[in-house]
């Protein structure tokens, strides 16, 4: 916990903000009045309800402090009754809600108690109606509660024993994931009871009259118990908060039919002895969080003032100013009609240094998310980049990042990421150099890059024309560029580049290649300057090479030209192996 954390827990440990904002601030009101305690009253729902709403396991030791700092005593059936509530929300979080309910009941008992009587009655109102989500929710906070010893073992064998007397598929499923949550602690606290429920579950599955989806469920209990329950703690660490003799545990039975939820507790009523109630709650309070003496305060602050401290810089390392920004943007995108309207209001948007990276994120994340390409986002982007230089580079960039995490998107997100970086370069808006990040050739592309490269120059070519675009790729003050476009490094990737643009119908940009590779093998000769020895091998180079560009253009024209080839080139390799013998 950091020094901030520190001091705000320390100012907030014995008082709430929502309380002292609702309480009347005039000391001559009568604080045993009926207006008084309904404005207390609906102070403490909402500050039990705010507390809980937003529990969770990172942030639960931070407010169980809050929470006992509110009268409990008083709100044990709000408090109830929002946990509940809360759970059947999310039962993800169940584990949070009973671990929560763990720490509570350490102080008061009743509350542990009553919460586990109105679990119950749910539990049995939703089996009555065969409610399975409401049924399958209030299983899982009671196999959570064992878990955490507010409840008493024999309770889940009970209720194992009710859901596996008469099974059906749905008893048997509500069972299998209440066995699934608490097998690990009923293996340990009642093996016996443990290994009778599981040859009860035998001998359903020898029955064979329950659905084979069903059947795979028991099945796969049976795995994870023979993995003594691996991947399915009792306690996580992070919620383990409470110590096994610190627990007061509750023997409720299923049986019982006079359990007793005490739904009066949820209404407001006039209490005769409120002052005398809160002051005893008051040093309950003390008692359960501990309180620093008044002359303690005083030291500390009397040090204090001695020294001239700096004002303190807080940095944001939640990221909520950079997610409240993102949210902005978004909505500023969104709510725009055209790409105008749309780039004046993001225009307007005070940022800080550095954070223009986050609009062209944006602009990207919110077209590749788009069912078809919409020209709204090539635009708006092509704006920015005239607008500012700073733009661009940060353009060049998302370029670089997108092209490398391509492999991440569909091929729906792929075509409109294309489309759009597509346009900023056919526009000038992005610079061309930015493909010199992109290295065609079998080894550096897998199926999703060259998808992207494939939609990115059909879309060039749609916006420039073929002439155009070779125009383009042939600029001679930008070959540095195209290097790793139209390899010239190894006779492989020149026929890959090759045969790449032939496929998707852009064969006319790759003339130049096609001339390299044709002429490869006379440019060979004229650098090593071979005799005789060599007129085999570089024939043999010649017929592979000349093979090859046959194959880029007319390469799905007949199988028995393609078989020729590869006569050929066996013959041509045979060659060269038999002239590096005669060097060696």
């Amino acid at each position: 916990m950091s020094n901030i954390d520190n001091i705000i827990s320390r100012s907030e440990k014995f008082s709430s903000p929502r309380r002292i904002m609702s309480y009347p601030l005039n000391d001559m009101v009568n604080k045993s009045s009926e207006e008084y305690q309904r404005l207390t009253w609906d102070a403490l729902r909402k500050s039990i309800n705010g507390l809980v709403n937003k529990l969770n396991a990172a942030n639960i030791k931070h407010l169980i402090p809050e929470l006992f700092a509110e009268n409990l005593v008083r709100g044990r059936g709000l408090f109830c009754r929002t946990c509940m509530k809360s759970q059947m929300a999310s039962p993800a979080f169940t584990d949070v809600f009973a671990a929560l309910v763990a720490v509570v009941n350490t102080k008061f008992p009743q509350i542990g108690d009553l919460l586990l009587r109105r679990v119950l009655l749910q539990l049995k109102r939703a089996y009555v109606r065969n409610d399975k989500p409401q049924l399958l929710a209030a299983v899982k906070f009671v196999a959570h509660l064992v878990n955490q010893l507010v409840a008493h073992e024999i309770l889940a064998l009970e209720l194992l024993t009710v859901l596996l007397e008469n099974p059906t598929d749905d008893s048997i499923e509500v069972a299998v994931s209440f066995v699934t949550e608490c097998g690990s602690t009923l293996q340990d606290l009642s093996p016996k009871g443990f290994f009778g429920v599981f040859e009860r579950f035998r001998g359903i599955l020898h029955e064979g009259v329950i659905h084979k989806r069903v059947q795979y469920m028991v099945e796969n209990l049976f795995a994870i118990r023979k993995s003594r329950f691996k991947g399915y703690p009792a306690v996580r660490s992070d919620l383990d908060l409470v110590e096994q003799e610190e627990q007061v545990t509750h023997e409720i039975s299923l049986q019982d039919d006079n359990i007793d939820p005490e739904v009066n507790l949820d209404i407001f009523k006039v209490d005769p002895d409120f002052i005398e109630n809160e002051l005893k709650y008051e040093k309950l309070k003390k008692d359960i969080l501990g309180e620093e003496s008044d002359e303690e305060e005083e030291k500390i602050d009397e040090v204090g003032d001695d020294y001239d401290e700096q004002p303190m810089l807080i940095q944001d390392e939640t990221e909520t100013n950079l997610v409240d920004l993102r949210r902005t943007v978004y909505l500023t995108i969104m709510d725009s009609v055209s790409y105008e309207e749309c780039g004046h209001k993001l225009l307007k948007i005070k940022l800080e240094p550095g954070q223009e990276m986050v609009i062209c994120s944006m602009i990207l994340d919110c077209c590749s998310q788009e069912k078809f390409y919409n020209r709204f986002y090539g635009l708006l982007g092509q704006r920015f980049c005239m607008i500012k230089q700073v733009y661009k580079d940060s353009f060049e960039e998302c370029f670089v990042q997108q092209y490398s995490m391509i492999h991440r998107l569909e091929t729906n997100k792929i075509r409109n990421v294309a489309m759009m970086f597509a346009h900023l370069l056919a526009t000038d808006a992005l610079s061309w150099r930015v493909l010199c990040y992109i290295c065609l050739n079998e080894d550096d592309t897998t199926s999703s890059s060259r998808i992207f490269l494939k939609f990115l120059f059909q879309e060039l070519s749609e916006h420039l024309g073929i002439c155009g675009l070779n125009k383009r790729l042939t600029d001679p003050t930008m070959s540095n560029s195209f290097q790793s476009i139209f390899p010239k490094d190894n006779p492989k990737n020149t026929r890959f580049a090759i045969n790449f643009f032939s496929s998707i119908g852009l064969g006319g940009i790759t003339e130049d290649l096609r001339r390299y590779l044709k002429n490869m093998p006379q440019l060979i000769m004229q650098q090593q300057k071979p005799d005789s020895e060599f007129g085999d091998n570089a024939s043999s180079l010649e017929s592979e090479s000349s093979s090859s560009e046959s194959d880029a253009e007319y390469g799905s024209d007949s199988s028995s030209s393609s078989s020729g080839n590869a006569r050929k080139r066996s013959k041509s390799c045979s060659n060269v192996r038999h002239n590096r013998r005669k060097l060696h």
